[in-house]
């Protein structure tokens, strides 16, 4: 079967790349703390008070036949540009283990430490990536839970660029310093090369040329066209604005910037979804915020032609209870679910306008087609070109499955094929 399906793989990705349609960056927008699935993307409407809480309404999206939370107004107005995924499930209910899970999808329970997606793409895709920029940035910060480079290495995790891209001036690890402007760096540059010329050691021809080598990508790094990309400025008021001008909006808007640029992963990561206090007192702040940078995110690519070829992902670590934690201390919060869940997925060949899985009445039970984070991380590589039932090179252990729980029991239930165009591979026999 892996040989059929390593064929099929082939075939496609050069009828895809010949058609321009494979999918060339993905954006994650990591909703990290655990999101409510009940008020975002899988709404209960009809559940009573102890499900919904605050939130009694469910919105009709342009989709007919497709709810969702009554604070995604203009998301509800664009679901023919995005799927829905209801039944995301791996039964953690702990930060740590289900953002490890989420990132990595690895669920084996092994002691090998697995890379995060965006590290194993950035490293497939070393070769084909010729930027200047990292092959996988984050905005504003990777998750610390664990080391996202995995037995891959630090040269593969999440360059963080930090900084508050909100305000005038998006400062960036590294690249953008407001202390520090072209005319002050070429006078320093000019001092360092006067210097180097009354220094005998490096007159080695060798050690000359991969200084400058290394100066001048460095050089680009910080002063050439790459920095313009986090130059804000250069956007209208009118398309900030679209964003929304806080830090998810505007990081959302860089994204869009870094995918012009060719970046392969881009994650947009965003704090405060875990809610076990104040929970419809916070959420009636940020969902808002993500339903206007969120939209604001699909329809810029789509209208720039960008969606076709960038994947775009929206969720977090798990879910949220949805029975309401109204007693003390919790006061109306909701605790961590990682039973059923939902993600958002949208270009980069994902079929648009569906909804796959269901959970039951009160939201607390998949009744249809469980998805687990394999099966979905699976489907991303598949799209990007990779092959789902690759390996990976450790230094210790040899070859490694990329995806150690793909199509293993309790683990994983299938690539998601109904959300793509590419047909499911018949089983072969192997004798």
């Amino acid at each position: 079967m892996k040989t059929y399906f390593l064929i099929l793989i082939f075939i496609l990705f050069c009828i895809n790349e010949i058609m321009g349609q494979q999918a060339k960056s993905v954006i994650l927008v990591y909703l990290d703390g655990g999101p409510s699935q009940t008020d975002t993307f899988d709404p209960k409407p009809e559940a009573g008070r102890d499900i919904v809480g605050n939130f009694k309404d469910a919105i009709q999206t342009n989709v007919q036949g497709i709810q969702i939370g009554q604070k995604l107004p203009l998301l509800a107005k664009i679901a023919d540009k995005y799927s829905l995924i209801r039944s995301m499930t791996h039964n953690v209910n702990a930060h740590e283990t289900g953002h490890y899970a989420m990132i990595t999808g690895d669920m084996s329970g092994g002691y090998v430490v697995y890379p995060s997606y965006g590290s194993v793409i950035a490293f497939i895709k070393k070769d084909a990536y010729n930027g200047i920029l990292p092959s996988y940035i984050s905005l504003t910060s990777a998750n610390n839970r664990f080391n996202e480079g995995g037995f891959l290495g630090n040269e593969y995790k999440s360059f963080d660029t930090g900084g508050e891209p909100e305000k005038n001036l998006f400062e960036v690890e590294g690249i953008v310093n407001r202390y520090v402007n072209a005319a002050s760096l070429n006078k320093r540059m000019n001092l360092l090369k006067d210097f180097e010329s009354l220094n005998v050691n490096l007159n080695n021809e060798f050690i000359s040329e991969n200084a400058n080598k290394f100066r001048k990508q460095n050089s680009e790094f910080i002063a050439g066209k790459s920095r313009q990309v986090f130059d804000l400025s250069t956007e209208s008021k009118e398309m900030r604005e679209r964003y929304g001008l806080n830090r998810l909006g505007q990081s959302c808007l860089v994204a869009r910037k870094l995918v012009e640029a060719g970046v392969p992963f881009i994650n947009v990561r965003t704090t405060g979804w875990d809610t076990h206090k104040m929970h419809f007192q916070r959420m009636n702040d940020m969902l808002p915020e993500l339903d206007k940078a969120l939209s604001a995110l699909l329809i810029d690519l789509d209208e720039k032609g960008l969606l076709k070829n960038t994947i775009v992902l929206c969720g977090g670590e798990f879910g949220r209870t949805p029975k309401v934690l109204y007693e003390a201390p919790w006061n109306g919060g909701r605790a961590h679910f990682g039973q059923a869940f939902s993600y958002l997925v949208a270009g980069g060949g994902f079929i648009p306008g569906k909804v796959i899985g269901a959970t039951d009445k009160t939201g607390e039970n998949i009744v249809d087609r469980k998805v687990y984070p394999a099966d979905l991380i699976g489907t991303l590589y598949l799209l990007l070109g990779i092959n789902p039932y690759g390996k990976l090179p450790h230094i210790l252990e040899g070859e490694l499955p990329i995806l150690p729980s793909l199509g293993k029991a309790e683990q994983s239930n299938d690539l998601l094929y109904e959300l793509i165009n590419i047909p499911k591979p018949k089983v072969m026999n192997n004798k």
